[in-house]
This record gives structure tokens, C-alpha cells and sequence, in this order.
């Protein structure tokens, strides 16, 4: 370290404001690290409670009929479990994990209401919020940024030294940068020190944590740029710090406010729940028609079984499960409708973000540790892929009036967490580092015309 930095080192750390932020954002962010791993070390254990209770009930199912059963009573009595572990990276950012179920017992019937009907939010989580690494570094590191660099240049005018900074050698602002970066590096280290602690606990990976770096680096870049463009043009302390602090308002609540509402008008969703009760009005409706009409709807789309016997009686499960699957069917042009209004209202989100930094942040944080809405209904893709699994190892048992045995048991479609893998989309990183190097030029140039 040169004599010029360990001097703007000590400058910094001799202040009481400058030691009490640094060392509450040191605290703040290890308390959000912390908050975080106990969130999906908690969400894990909650699997594992599930799963085994699940296995338990099966096995006792299992034992039921070991000697024997009508595979359609089989299949309407054993539930299957599917679940959504959290990322390696969840705790850096929860998301929709604290508004969404992570863990789904589907039987035979028809799926899309089983998707739906658990659909329950907690207001007061979607509320609030949860208190992990991307809230801190959203809505708490600005306020750190604003503490140490709203006087950067007010402070030496209202102490009068500001002419002779301005007479000593060096070009283009060459002090006032050795200040930022100093700055600049203290914070950096107070956010990311826990964060960094946090990725080996949770065994994230080099990867993931030198991306999650790059992201909280520029955002911090931003606010450093904007905190020294206004520091160098405000003309006391308290109009940078209430100018700064308009800033932070303006671009992390009131703008994203307005832009989630203008983008809910532009791409209105229905509710999931809606979607459960048209599937249950047409698997309802079912029973008063003619099994001849269910079936008809049935062979459109699964022809390989339209030379199977006929049903002659009241009842049989190969009617009873089609006429489930013909529900399902019935309401697929509007789940596909649902889920592309949700996907369109993320893709939106994304380009507020090309604006706005916060907004940026969160989509960026909340892709990467696969927490976002993008990943909620890639679990429902998965469920519905699983299902249609089930439905084509029962379907023969069923329209060829199979007996379901002991070892057919063991030959059940097994359920797989694998993932996909989770990217930084680039257009959201790209816009937040033209935000945070341009922020930064204008911070530059303000303070080198002093």
C-alpha cells in the first residue's frame, strides 16, 4: 500500500461516523448471511421431516396391499412426493421460496389442481420480506455509501480546507479518488467478507461466489458514482445526504412501485386458485356425461388406447383417471396462458432493471440462486412431467385391467431434484454495468472539476 493510501486509511478510520458504519455494515451483512443459511438449513429440515413421513405412509400403503390390489386403488390412495430443495446460493437471496411450496404430494387425479389449491401466501412475508444478503445489499448498503461519502466535499468547504486540497499536485481529481477507492474497499470488504464465509459454509462453489461478487461490486460502484457525482456538485452535508437519500427512495421503492404497477395493468394474471376450480368444475361436470363423450375427448389426444375394451358398468378407473386427464386438458390453453403472463411480467421486471439498478440487483440475485419466479414454475414443469411419468406407467394397469402387485411396486417412476443449471442472464448484467460505469465517470468528473 503506498504512503498516499495508508494516510486516506487512517483518515477514514479515525472517524468516528466512518468506524461505527463500517463496522454495523460488518455485523449487518453476517447477520444477513446468517438469516439466510438458517432459512434453507431450515427449509431442508423440513424436506427431510416430510419425506420421511411420507415414506412412512407409503410403506404402510405398500404393506396394505402386498397381496394385491385393483390398480386404480392404488393409484388414488399412494401419494408421490416432489420437492424443490434450495440452491446452494438460496441463502443469499430467498425470494419466492418464503411465498411458495417447496415440497408437493401429487396423486393420479387431475394435476392442475393439485398445483393450485396449495397456492397460499403469508402477507405478512410477502410484506416485509425476508432479511437475507440481496435485501441488505439493495435497501442498506446505499444508506452506508450515502454515511461515508455525502461530506466528501462539503465536509472540507465547511471545515475550510477545501482550496488547499484543490491546490495540491495531482490531475483529474487525483485525491478525491484515493478517497472513493479507500472508501470504496472498506465497505466492499465489511459487505462481502460474511458473504464470502456464507458461500463456503453453504459449499456454493468458486463460481457462484465470484458472480455474486461481480453483482454486489457494481451496484456498490453505482452508489459510489451517484454519492460522489452529488457530492461534488451539493453545495453543504445536508443537501448531498437529503439529495442521496431522494435518490435511494426515487430508484428503490418509488420507482419499482410504479413500474410493478404499470407492468401488473400491461400483463393482468389470474390466480392459480382460479385455474384449480376450472379443472374441478370440468372433472365435476364429467360425471354427468355419458362416458362415450369423456372418452371421445380422452382418445384425442392419447389414441393408443382407443381399441381397448369398452366400459359397460357404472364405474371403471380407466373412465374415472380419463376423465381427470380430459380436465386437465380442458384448462391447458389457460395454465399456458397463466404461466406466460407470469413469465411476461418477469421479462418486464428484468427490463425495469436496465433502468433501474436496485431492480437489476434483485433479478440478477434472485436468478442465481434460483429463487425466482422463472424457477417456481420450472418446479410446476417438472411436476407435470413427473405426473405424465405416473400417468404412463398406470395407463396399461388400467385399460387392460391389470392386478398391481408387490413388485410393481418397486418399479414406480421415481422423483429427481436435479436442477437446471442457473446463469446470470446477460442483458440485466450488462445494463447494471453500464449503470455502475457510468455512474462512476460522472462521479469522477464531478469531483475532477474541483
Amino acid at each position: 500500500m503506498t504512503p498516499d493510501l495508508l494516510y486516506e486509511l487512517r483518515l477514514v478510520l479515525h472517524g468516528r461516523l466512518a468506524r461505527a458504519a463500517i463496522l454495523l455494515l460488518l455485523i449487518l451483512s453476517a447477520l444477513a448471511v446468517w438469516s439466510g443459511l438458517q432459512a434453507t438449513q431450515a427449509q431442508r429440515a423440513a424436506l427431510e421431516r416430510v419425506a420421511s413421513s411420507h415414506r412412512a405412509e407409503v410403506a404402510a400403503l405398500v404393506a396394505k396391499h402386498a397381496a394385491g390390489a385393483e390398480a386404480g386403488t392404488v393409484a388414488y390412495g399412494v401419494p408421490h412426493l416432489t420437492t424443490n430443495p434450495p440452491s446452494n446460493l438460496a441463502f443469499a437471496a430467498i425470494g419466492q421460496r418464503d411465498l411458495q411450496p417447496f415440497a408437493l404430494r401429487v396423486r393420479l387425479l387431475g394435476l392442475q389442481s393439485q398445483l393450485y389449491e396449495s397456492e397460499a401466501i403469508n402477507p405478512e412475508l410477502a410484506m416485509a420480506g425476508r432479511f437475507d444478503f440481496a435485501f441488505l445489499l439493495v435497501y442498506l448498503a446505499p444508506l452506508f455509501v450515502i454515511a461515508l461519502v455525502h461530506d466528501l466535499v462539503s465536509g472540507e468547504r465547511e471545515a475550510g480546507r477545501l482550496r488547499l486540497l484543490a491546490s495540491l499536485p495531482g490531475k483529474g481529481g487525483g485525491p478525491w479518488r484515493r478517497r472513493l477507492g479507500v472508501r470504496y474497499a472498506l465497505l466492499w470488504l465489511a459487505l462481502l467478507l460474511p458473504l464470502m464465509i456464507g458461500v463456503a459454509v453453504a459449499d456454493s462453489g468458486a463460481a457462484a461466489l465470484g458472480q455474486l461478487v461481480l453483482v454486489a461490486s457494481l451496484y456498490l460502484l453505482f452508489w459510489f458514482g451517484l454519492a460522489a457525482w452529488v457530492a461534488g456538485r451539493a453545495r453543504n452535508s445536508a443537501s448531498s445526504a437529503a439529495i442521496l437519500l431522494a435518490c435511494l427512495v426515487g430508484l428503490g421503492m418509488v420507482a419499482p412501485t410504479l413500474f410493478d404497477a404499470a407492468i401488473a395493468r400491461a400483463a393482468p394474471v389470474s390466480k392459480g386458485v382460479e385455474l384449480a376450480l376450472a379443472q374441478r368444475q370440468e372433472v365435476h361436470g364429467g360425471w354427468d356425461l355419458p362416458k362415450e363423450v369423456t372418452f371421445k375427448k380422452f382418445f384425442r389426444t392419447h389414441p393408443e388406447w382407443r381399441g381397448t375394451p369398452p366400459v359397460t358398468g357404472r364405474f371403471h378407473w380407466k373412465w374415472y383417471y380419463a376423465m381427470h386427464q380430459v380436465g386437465d386438458e380442458a384448462v391447458a390453453p389457460q395454465v399456458a396462458q397463466y404461466r406466460a403472463s407470469m413469465r411476461a411480467r418477469e421479462d418486464w421486471t428484468a427490463r425495469a432493471g436496465m433502468v433501474l439498478a436496485p431492480v437489476s440487483v434483485q433479478v440478477l440475485l434472485h436468478r442465481l440462486a434460483g429463487t425466482d419466479l422463472h424457477a417456481q414454475l420450472a418446479y410446476q414443469e417438472r411436476i407435470e412431467a413427473y405426473h405424465t411419468e405416473l400417468r404412463r406407467f398406470f395407463y396399461p394397469y388400467f385399460f387392460h385391467e391389470r392386478p398391481f402387485g408387490a413388485a410393481d411396486f418397486t418399479r414406480l417412476p421415481a422423483w429427481s431434484d436435479a436442477q437446471p443449471a442457473r446463469e446470470l442472464p446477460l442483458l440485466p448484467l450488462a445494463a447494471l454495468a453500464l449503470l455502475a460505469l457510468g455512474a462512476a465517470v460522472l462521479g469522477l468528473r464531478s469531483l475532477g472539476r474541483l
